[in-house]
């Protein structure tokens, strides 16, 4: 017999950047830096990412595009990739996304694509404990979601292949 069933998750929504706790509003702070560095020619679309690790460490990331796509990097991979290669062993605890655009104002706080998702959780798995995620587009709401599984519920991974 057909049965549906319904997949929820919660977030927390702030008006401004300065409803977050300090900690997350440097991370966010960071990533809007980071998003200064994007290599954006193609798109315009400028993604800035900044995890932080236990201990304190932040991590940077910038999108960067390439002609011959799909070469390019999302932010948020640049920096997980980057935080893995230079911190090997150190969980992280969080990361901060944030874009703006050349051709159109980004009020929504922007989530990480699907390829993203799947790092990101992969990481999460991997370290055993949830990754907080803070999202923000240019203008506007600041996102807040406990844990990258709440955004791909439905996870791929090796426990899913009898791996």
């Amino acid at each position: 017999m057909k049965k549906q069933i319904e997949i929820r998750f919660q977030l927390n929504a702030f008006d401004t950047i300065s409803e977050l706790d300090i900690p997350d509003q440097i991370l966010l702070e960071r990533a809007v830096d980071a998003a200064k560095h994007a290599y954006a020619p193609y798109s315009g679309f400028n993604v800035g990412a900044a995890v932080l690790l236990e201990g304190g460490m932040i991590v940077i990331g910038s999108n960067q595009e390439n002609a011959a796509y799909p070469s390019g990097l999302c932010a948020e991979r640049v920096a997980i990739f980057a935080a893995g290669a230079q911190f090997p062993g150190i969980s992280i605890k969080s990361i901060a996304i944030t874009a703006n655009s050349k051709n159109v104002a980004i009020l929504s706080p922007v989530a990480p694509c699907g390829a993203c998702r799947q790092v990101l959780v992969e990481y999460e798995k991997k370290n055993g404990n949830p990754i907080k995620l803070i999202l923000k587009g240019e203008h506007g709401k600041v996102f807040s979601i406990d844990s990258v599984v709440d955004l791909l519920p439905l996870v791929f991974d090796s426990s899913n292949l009898g791996i």
